[in-house]
């Protein structure tokens, strides 16, 4: 565990997030509430069963994904955690472990739980310069943008 803080509703996301398993997925309501909303630069759902949806995917896009909770703060309701995201592609690449750098915004209810979770990493540089074809092609673009 790489991050302590005094707030145990933020310590409880840091070490669910740290500890994340297919398994855990059936149990992720102890975490979010019924009607929780999430938004990464993929997905906007809201729910349950679609944050749930949401996980499961990454397990099975990927190999051996895991977060490394960076840091993070909190003040009344609101949080805010950064993270390392590391995986393997499965599809691509499968010997290069990947890291995606990003943070995330949280909004708590009353009794503890996430109502409100956004992820924000930037997907062209943590994820598409990764991909063969697609990766060429947007670094080719990051030049042009950046003369």
């Amino acid at each position: 565990m790489a991050f302590l803080t005094t707030d145990t509703r933020l310590q409880r996301v840091a070490d669910f997030f740290e500890a994340l398993s297919p398994a855990d997925l059936e149990h992720i309501g102890m975490y979010y509430t019924s009607t929780a909303r999430f938004k990464d630069p993929f997905n906007e759902v809201q729910g349950l069963p679609a944050i749930r949806a949401v996980f499961a995917h990454m397990y099975v896009a990927l190999d051996e994904p895991r977060f490394v909770v960076t840091g993070g703060m909190s003040q009344g309701t609101e949080a805010f955690l950064t993270w390392d995201f590391v995986f393997r592609f499965k599809r691509f690449d499968r010997a290069t472990v990947q890291t995606v750098r990003g943070a995330t915004q949280l909004r708590f209810a009353p009794d503890g739980r996430i109502e409100q979770h956004r992820d924000y990493w930037d997907a062209a540089e943590e994820l598409y310069e990764k991909l063969p074809v697609v990766g060429g092609l947007m670094r080719w673009l990051k030049r042009q943008a950046n003369t």
